[in-house]
C-alpha cells in the first residue's frame, strides 16, 4: 500500500489535540473512507484471515478498545512482533461497535495515541452524518414547551403502536443543540411505522420556530440519546402508567469516556 493511502488518516491524526473536535471529526471522516482508511490492526492471537484471529485489547478508564497502527512505519516503531492484520477503518468499526469495543490508534506513540469509543464507531459504520458529533451532553430540556408536550402526548395516546415517550436535550460536540425526543413503541411494523411518523407531523406544529426536533428509537441498544433517556429520564407519556412523571437529574456524556481518555 502506498504512503499517500495512509497518509489521510495519519495526517489528520496529527491534528487532533484535546477539545480539537473539528479535528477528530475529520480524523473519522479519513478512516470511513474506504481504501483510504486502511489501518494496521494487532493480532493477539493468530494470524490475519484465520478463523482463530483475535484483536488485541487495552481498557482505559473502564472502557475496550482494540489496538491498532496506522501504517507500516508505526508498526515497526510500535516494537508489536505478533501478527497483525490490515483492513478498513470501516470495517474495523462494524466488527467492534456491537461489543462496545473501541479502537486506540497508535497507542506507542507519544501521549499515547488517540482513543475512539465504540458510540463513535458506530458513527464510523452507520454514517457520520446520521449521528450527532460526540462527546454529547445530555440533560432534560430547560425550554418551556408545554403546548408542544401536550399535543404529543394527546396524539401519542390517539396512536397504538406508541408505548411511552421521553425527552432529552442533545449538546453535539460539533453543531446545534436539539430536542430529542425518545419512542418506545409495541409494534415495528411499517403500518405501525408510520403511524408513529404521521404522529410526529400532526404534532410538529406546535414546535416554536427555529427549534430543531429529532426522534429516537427507545429500542436502539447503541444510540447514545437513547442509553441516557432509558437511564435517565421517566416518561413524559407513558400509556400503562395513564400519567406523565418527573425526571430525574440530568447527567452529561452519556456513552463516552472522559474526554481525556479519547481525545
Amino acid at each position: 500500500m502506498s504512503a499517500s493511502l495512509s497518509g489521510g488518516v495519519e495526517q489528520m491524526l496529527r491534528q487532533v489535540t484535546p477539545g480539537r473536535y473539528d479535528a477528530y471529526e475529520a480524523l473519522l471522516r479519513a478512516l470511513a473512507t474506504p481504501g483510504q482508511g486502511q489501518i494496521w490492526m494487532l493480532l493477539w492471537h493468530g494470524q490475519a484471515g484465520a478463523p482463530d484471529a483475535q484483536y488485541g485489547n487495552m481498557e482505559v478508564d473502564g472502557y475496550g478498545y482494540a489496538p491498532c497502527v496506522t501504517s507500516a512505519q508505526e508498526l515497526s516503531a510500535s516494537g508489536w512482533n505478533r501478527s497483525y492484520e490490515v483492513v478498513d477503518g470501516i470495517d474495523v468499526a462494524r466488527a467492534l461497535y456491537p461489543d462496545h469495543f473501541g479502537l486506540w490508534l497508535n497507542p506507542h506513540a507519544p501521549g499515547g495515541g488517540v482513543g475512539i469509543p465504540w458510540p463513535d464507531l458506530r458513527r464510523i459504520a452507520t454514517g457520520l452524518e446520521r449521528q450527532p458529533a460526540g462527546p454529547l451532553r445530555l440533560a432534560e430540556p430547560a425550554i418551556e414547551i408545554p403546548q408542544f408536550y401536550a399535543l404529543l402526548a394527546q396524539n401519542a395516546h390517539r396512536t397504538p403502536a406508541v408505548r411511552s415517550l421521553r425527552r432529552a436535550w442533545v449538546q453535539p460536540a460539533l453543531g446545534a443543540p436539539y430536542l430529542a425526543i425518545g419512542l418506545d413503541v409495541y409494534d415495528t411494523s411499517p403500518p405501525a411505522v408510520d403511524s408513529v411518523r404521521a404522529m410526529m407531523q400532526q404534532s410538529i406544529g406546535a414546535v416554536p420556530d427555529g427549534l430543531p426536533v429529532s426522534t429516537v428509537a427507545m429500542s436502539d441498544e447503541y444510540d447514545p440519546v437513547a442509553l441516557w433517556m432509558r437511564a435517565s429520564a421517566r416518561p413524559f407519556y407513558d400509556r400503562e402508567a395513564h400519567a406523565p412523571a418527573p425526571a430525574q437529574a440530568p447527567a452529561a456524556g452519556y456513552g463516552y469516556p472522559p474526554a481525556h481518555g479519547a481525545y
